[in-house]
């Protein structure tokens, strides 16, 4: 039991050293102005490389079959809802009822 506590340990402590080590670091000081402006696509970055394979390819090769990929389909009206609403409740709300109407209409 001692040594699965101290794989606990250790294993938070690779976590959170990560995290508060830039924090400490720099948090006194202001960055350049390049710099500050590419920090700020690295959001989108993220988020573009988490969808990506769940839009594209489902099956681990590209499929953009109407029929074998309702996901890919449904996302093009919600990054619309998404881009001119930029509400994030309201394009969740959209996605989730139109993922839903399309498996219900095409009996996915």
């Amino acid at each position: 039991m001692p040594e699965i506590a101290l794989l606990i340990f250790f294993m938070a402590l690779v976590t959170f050293l990560p995290r508060v080590i830039p924090v400490l670091l720099l948090s006194r000081r202001s960055l350049p102005e390049p710099v500050e402006r590419w920090l700020s696509y690295v959001p989108a970055a993220v988020l573009a490389a988490l969808l990506a394979p769940s839009l594209f390819a489902t099956s681990g090769e590209l499929n953009l079959a109407f029929s074998e990929n309702p996901a890919f389909w449904v996302s093009i009206p919600v990054f619309a809802i998404a881009f001119f609403t930029r509400n994030l409740f309201i394009t969740v709300l959209s996605g989730m009822f139109l993922i839903a109407i399309f498996r219900q209409l095409f009996l996915f």
